[in-house]
């Protein structure tokens, strides 16, 4: 893991190195879900089953009444699997299943040109507040509030390579439960699995911010191959 770092409170430490990934699972569609978050575009995070630490992300787009896949990418998941987001304890290194929309992005480096979705610059001074007693609790935090301590935040700019770019998924971001979980990312691979983030390489990483469009109140659906956590469940 990474030194100095409580791992429970860290969206992308060093967990577990992945190993071999397992064989492409059927390729995932929006097409047999009832709920797509009522734009017209969707992020598919699929893993096998909530054991799996590996899976794909593909992204599609609506037109003319079909889906159509504008690309895909292998993924990583949270190094203890996948469980659904309204049962997600803290801590747990988790990825939590469910549907959600995409509040903004942000990034070591500046964004890919193109993005046009909202983009914050990490500064030293960015935080991300993971404090169950703080009045910002699961927030961008910029400089950290007196309420928030640091040992139960993440430091963004420390992790240079993972945060090159990221979209924040809003899981548990509207209405936040403490307990659930703080700072759940689309993020770029680091060495290992994530704590309970979806991440990708950075090349997909960057296809995805120029290609998700605001106006179409783009989604991300993290789910199984089957199973209570089936994305076809939606």
């Amino acid at each position: 893991m990474l030194p100095g770092v409580v791992p429970a409170l860290v969206s992308a430490a060093v967990l577990a190195l992945p190993g071999a990934a397992p064989a492409p699972g059927p390729e995932p569609s929006p097409a047999g879900m009832a709920d797509t978050g009522g734009g017209s575009q969707l992020i598919l995070a699929q893993a096998p089953d909530t054991t799996a630490t590996d899976g794909t992300v593909s992204w599609w787009d609506l037109r003319d009444g079909r889906w159509t896949q504008a690309g895909s990418a292998p993924a990583r998941f949270g190094s203890g699997g996948l469980v659904a987001g309204d049962s997600r304890k803290q801590g747990t290194n988790t990825t939590p299943t469910g549907l959600y929309d995409l509040p903004f992005a942000f990034g070591t480096e500046a964004a890919p040109d193109g993005t046009a979705v909202a983009y914050r610059a990490v500064q030293d001074t960015s935080w991300w507040c993971q404090d169950n007693d703080s009045t910002s609790y699961n927030r961008w935090v910029d400089p950290l509030p007196a309420d928030c301590r640091a040992a139960e935040s993440e430091h963004l700019v420390d992790y240079k390579a993972q945060y090159a770019h990221a979209l924040v998924i809003g899981f548990n971001y509207d209405r936040p439960v403490r307990g659930r979980g703080a700072g759940i990312f689309l993020h770029v691979n680091g060495k290992a699995y994530t704590a309970g983030c979806v991440s990708v390489p950075e090349d997909a990483m960057r296809r995805i911010l120029t290609w998700a469009d605001p106006g179409t109140k783009p989604h991300i659906a993290i789910g199984t191959e089957d199973g209570e956590t089936a994305l076809s469940r939606y």
